[in-house]
């Protein structure tokens, strides 16, 4: 198989996964309420949409089940030290570096 051959199979798996770009045009108000709903949430402007439209796809039943879930941003949850890692720190806490 020539690489050719092999690109339209690899296509429809790539295009998947890439998130798709859309023009929005919005009354500037509603823009600046979006703008302030998602500051107040922790959220971009961009993200406030995409949830607000899952959420209403999912309230209309018409959510597709392939639908990934929003990825989540920033720093991931702390893990809990595990017993031996907290053995071995006890002490340390008023020692240089510790």
């Amino acid at each position: 198989m020539t690489t050719s051959d092999e690109a339209p199979a690899e296509r429809p798996a790539a295009r998947a996964r890439a998130r798709k770009q859309v023009l929005l045009r919005l009354d500037p108000a509603v823009h600046d309420a979006l703008a302030s709903w998602a500051a107040g949430e922790l959220r971009s402007t961009n993200a406030q949409i995409e949830f607000l439209l899952r959420r209403a796809l999912a309230e209309a039943g018409r959510l597709p089940s392939a639908a990934r879930p929003i990825p989540r941003r920033g720093r991931p949850p702390k893990q809990p030290e595990s017993a031996e890692n907290a053995e071995g720190t006890e002490g340390t806490e008023g020692a240089p570096g510790g």
